[in-house]
């Protein structure tokens, strides 16, 4: 059994690790190429290529699924072409022992897919953020802004808090703030604009060139009354997280920082569709590793007349293309109808695990 573990574990890692390192290389040319043609006042080739190699944890995260697929189907093509695997039946090793092998490897993979996905591609992809706004010399990371919603219970009654970021060098690092206060009955009470802004881990503001505009009185023209100050700590229930997931990529952010923001929208009665989509995503996204490798397993029981191993690896690209198409479109669909999410996440997997049962079943009866 040892052999036979060796046999399949060398083989297919080899193989897979073989189809992944190109992908990654063909998307590092195309990133990098795409780079050049910015470079110029303080951008160079040089840090180009390190913007490109920052975002090859992100491109590993989407390929490794497809990358799987091709390198199982190859290593397993070559096992059958060489009668290899036929031995291997013969010996004892029936479709269900050789399916609960491919299994424990496919976990094995799921788990790097997670990693990479939770933690290394968010890192990385912020760093190539930070990487090319300080080469363009204005510092932030994302120049879309967003806004965010606040409530919080103050000794003059219940106010709510509507806030624009313009842009953010950070998770806690903030630039063009501004907060708008409400009360109850939702009448605009006060405007705050600050320059800067930086979260405490209290969640506390410290804010910066701040100019406040207070409206007073409830009549048809109310008393205005503006003050400027140099700095000025602003209470918040807001963290830090919280913030950089509004403002920054959504790519960017991990399995429980969309966790929690999607609970932060809920609070604040915020449409977060696109959000659990994402969340689901991430979480069942390792598994399609399983699947990949389940629709993989039939190659094997393929006959060299059946085809060469070229043919059976364009088969499974085509496979893998198809899945992140539909991956993609179910996205998009989830959205417009405004479906379950995780049944928008689950069903492409769904899809594909079917596929490969009804492959393997068919060729272990009747081939």
């Amino acid at each position: 059994m040892k052999t036979v573990l060796r046999l399949f574990y060398v083989d297919i890692v080899s193989a897979v690790a073989f189809v992944a390192v190109a992908f990654l290389a063909l998307f590092f040319f195309i990133d990098f190429v795409d780079q050049l043609g910015d470079v110029g006042n303080g951008y160079t080739a040089l840090r180009g290529a390190g913007y490109a190699l920052l975002l090859a944890p992100g491109h590993f995260y989407e390929l490794m699924p497809i990358a799987v697929l091709i390198g199982t189907i190859y290593a397993l093509a070559r096992l059958a072409q060489t009668s290899q695997y036929t031995i291997l039946r013969t010996g004892g090793l029936g479709p269900g022992r050789a399916l609960g092998l491919l299994t424990m490897l496919a976990l094995l993979f799921g788990a790097v897919t997670f990693v990479v996905g939770d933690y290394g591609a968010p890192y990385s992809e912020r760093l190539a953020g930070r990487l090319r706004a300080a080469a363009q010399g204005d510092g932030a990371l994302d120049q879309s802004g967003a806004w965010i919603r606040d409530h919080r219970k103050t000794p003059a009654g219940d106010r709510s808090f509507s806030i624009q970021i313009g842009s953010a060098e950070g998770a806690a690092d903030l630039r063009d703030v501004r907060i708008f206060e409400f009360d109850a009955e939702g009448r605009l009470l006060s405007r705050t604009v600050a320059a800067r802004a930086r979260i405490d881990r209290g969640g506390s503001w410290r804010l910066d060139e701040v100019a406040v505009t207070h409206w007073q009185g409830s009549g048809p023209e109310p008393t205005v009354r503006e003050e400027r100050l140099a700095t000025l700590d602003w209470p918040s229930t807001l963290s830090a997280d919280v913030v950089a997931a509004a403002v920054l990529p959504i790519t960017t952010m991990s399995t429980l920082d969309l966790w929690r923001y999607i609970g932060h929208l809920a609070d604040n009665e915020q449409a977060s569709q696109l959000q659990k989509i994402q969340f689901w995503k991430r979480a069942l996204y390792p598994f399609a590793c399983l699947v990949m490798v389940g629709l993989a397993l039939p190659f094997a029981y393929l006959q060299a007349r059946s085809g060469g191993v070229s043919l059976k690896v364009f088969i499974g690209i085509m496979l893998g293309v198809s899945f992140v198409l539909l991956n993609n479109v179910f996205r998009h669909l989830g959205l417009l109808g405004n479906w379950t999410p995780w049944i928008v996440a689950a069903t492409p997997g769904a899809v594909y695990l079917l596929l490969s049962l009804g492959a393997f079943s068919w060729l272990v009866r009747h081939r």
